[in-house]
């Protein structure tokens, strides 16, 4: 029994490597990665990662993240997670992908502060929060990235919620 066992967890393991495997490789033949240093209101830099369609025939609206735990990996590679919830369901329905490392997190500048209160009535470019932040990055997204068709949606699980 204790054999039979450890045969289906094998199996199990080995099919759940041939899923990532081939949604890796499909994110990698049909998709580019690109990274932006996106300036907010008041100068910060926020490092952002773009996947974006090979295809570009179509429009693509925009599926957007942002966390404060990172979006590596950074530089060239790809080696996506998909614990970050870019699930294959989603990956083969065409979005551009765009992930965020926020406010003093990671490679993106500035000072992190946890759970930023929000700022009803900004009068100067120094009064940001999380919601100009993602303000700001989203209005330099659909002025700057090709194929997107005007609609971005912001999305996230736990602390990266608290962002959308």
């Amino acid at each position: 029994m204790r054999y039979f066992v450890l045969l289906i967890s094998i199996l199990v393991s080995s099919l759940k490597l041939s899923a990532i495997s081939e949604d890796s490789l499909y994110l990698v033949q049909n998709y580019t990665k690109a990274e932006y240093r996106i300036p907010m209101r008041d100068g910060t830099l926020l490092f952002t990662i773009v996947y974006a369609p090979k295809d570009k025939s179509v429009k693509y609206p925009i599926l957007y993240n942002r966390t404060p735990y990172n979006i590596a990996p950074y530089g060239a590679d790809f080696g996506f997670s998909f614990r970050r919830g870019l699930f294959p369901a989603f990956l083969r329905e065409g979005f551009i992908f765009v992930y965020q490392d926020v406010r003093g997190r990671f490679m993106s500048e500035g000072k992190f502060q946890h759970m930023t209160p929000f700022i009803e009535d900004k009068k100067k470019p120094t009064d940001v929060d999380e919601s100009s932040d993602a303000y700001d990055t989203m209005d330099w997204l659909i002025k700057n990235i090709e194929n997107n068709n005007g609609r971005i949606g912001m999305w996230g699980i736990s602390y990266p919620g608290f962002y959308a």
